[in-house]
């Protein structure tokens, strides 16, 4: 799609720069977060169409730091990535409280579905990075009950982004701005190349 081309061109071009500057390889750890002030719109844009596109952008890069911990607890433990009885799970839920907030099911659905594929496509990155190089991979297992109630903390607030959000996610500037939105949120979270590539996978359903 040419949106999630301009995103990820964008996203990629930054990241590159990084790498340049800061002699930065693979993908192992999970992304800093930035500050809580960082994330917030101010109220002069709370309400503007960049404002209300820049919390998707926010969260979903919030949620693929949680793919850093889902993919620590699967390591060596010979469970798949894929989860199809998860993923039926999320749909279900964020589609029932779309409803509820009067928003789209269908389009919180198809959101989801690229949520869930940037998600999986950060864990299997580093899969393979540990593979190469069993020495970065993680010594510890997270608690996936516990990461996985995170991921429904973000869930929620993703579906409420999206239901605060119908007009300008319409809008025919939407790319351009959700582009600007996510090029911020990876500078600010200095994400690598793994999470640069899945944070422009998780947005494309976005605009339209």
């Amino acid at each position: 799609m040419q949106l999630t081309t301009s995103i990820r061109s964008a996203l990629i071009a930054g990241a590159a720069a990084t790498v340049l500057f800061t002699g930065a390889t693979g993908a192992v750890a999970a992304p800093a977060a930035p500050s809580a002030s960082a994330i917030a719109p101010t109220s002069a844009t709370a309400h503007s169409p960049y404002g209300q596109l820049r919390p998707l952008a926010a969260l979903s890069a919030e949620r693929l730091a949680t793919a850093d911990l889902v993919a620590a607890a699967k390591w060596g433990t010979g469970g798949p990535v894929d989860d199809p009885a998860r993923e039926q799970e999320v749909l279900r839920a964020v589609a029932e409280q779309a409803r509820q907030l009067g928003a789209d099911p269908e389009v919180t659905v198809r959101f989801f579905r690229d949520q869930i594929e940037a998600n999986k496509s950060v864990q299997r990155g580093l899969h393979r990075a540990w593979d190469a190089d069993p020495g970065r991979a993680p010594t510890e297992r997270p608690d996936l009950g516990q990461v996985r109630k995170e991921i429904n903390r973000i869930n929620h607030e993703l579906v409420r982004a999206l239901a605060d959000s119908p007009q300008a996610r319409s809008a025919p500037y939407c790319a351009p701005l959700l582009t600007a939105a996510a090029v911020r949120v990876r500078h600010e979270r200095h994400l690598d190349a793994l999470h640069t590539g899945a944070l422009a996978r998780s947005l494309r359903s976005v605009c339209g």
